[in-house]
């Protein structure tokens, strides 16, 4: 490599540079997976309207609304902060050795010592990619002709089978690129988690850089690895795409 490129800082912190890549690769799949099923339903709670009858009001109340608060907040305030706020506040309420809302005592207190940082990483990225996937599904949707929706209903298909059957598999193809950026800054946002302590690409990084006091190479190094895992995901996007576009 160039002259001023010191391998050896690459090769001491070999072992804490795959860790790292191995937890940014697996908060992204749980980030993805989690904020997709999150998001479909936000999504649909978003678009769900009644016009006339009874439930259009309780709809509009407990689906619809707090759908759109949801969206608004996540989607409003900075993911930074969205992690700071869930890992010393929200997680701390809910995994409790003493006082857990979900989890307390001894089980707490080992997920809290041996994977705190990482529920909460897993959390925030989830609950904020949902945030953004949900404006995806909706925007998906209500790209699909009313037509379809009409002609449906009068087929005697209830709201739930139009959507699972006609509705949701014509948008997908139209929602497939802006899902596939979405993972994309989700794996460069993961970066972000290295604030509280988790052992991710970010935290290999700046660990090294301060034993040495150089920056170029370990931040050049995990450059070049969220480099080569964007290209990847863009090249998948884009087969899945053309081979949608096919059929």
């Amino acid at each position: 490599m160039f002259s001023w490129f010191r391998n050896d800082i690459i090769i001491e912190y070999w072992a804490l540079f795959m860790q790292g890549l191995a937890t940014t690769l697996q908060l992204t799949l749980i980030g993805i997976f989690f904020g997709t099923v999150l998001g479909l339903f936000l999504g649909l709670g978003k678009v769900a309207r009644i016009e006339r009858g009874p439930w259009r009001w309780p709809v509009q109340l407990f689906v619809r609304l707090p759908s759109q608060i949801y969206i608004g907040f996540f989607r409003g305030t900075p993911l930074f902060v969205q992690i700071l706020l869930i890992h010393f506040a929200l997680v701390p309420l809910l995994i409790h050795p003493e006082d857990g809302l979900l989890i307390s005592g001894d089980m707490a207190l080992y997920l809290k010592r041996e994977y705190g940082a990482l529920i909460s990483g897993a959390l925030a990225l989830s609950l904020n990619s949902a945030a953004y996937i949900a404006e995806i599904f909706r925007a998906g949707i209500q790209s699909i002709d009313r037509g379809q929706f009409e002609a449906a209903r009068s087929l005697g298909l209830s709201y739930f089978h139009t959507m699972k059957s006609i509705i949701i598999p014509q948008a997908f193809r139209r929602m497939l690129p802006p899902l596939g950026n979405e993972a994309i800054t989700l794996l460069k946002d993961s970066s972000l988690v290295s604030a509280i302590g988790l052992a991710e690409l970010a935290y290999a990084a700046r660990t090294a850089a301060g034993a040495y006091a150089r920056y170029w190479e370990p931040y050049l190094f995990i450059s070049l690895i969220y480099l080569i895992i964007t290209l990847g995901m863009s090249f998948v996007v884009h087969r899945l795409e053309k081979r949608y576009q096919s059929t």
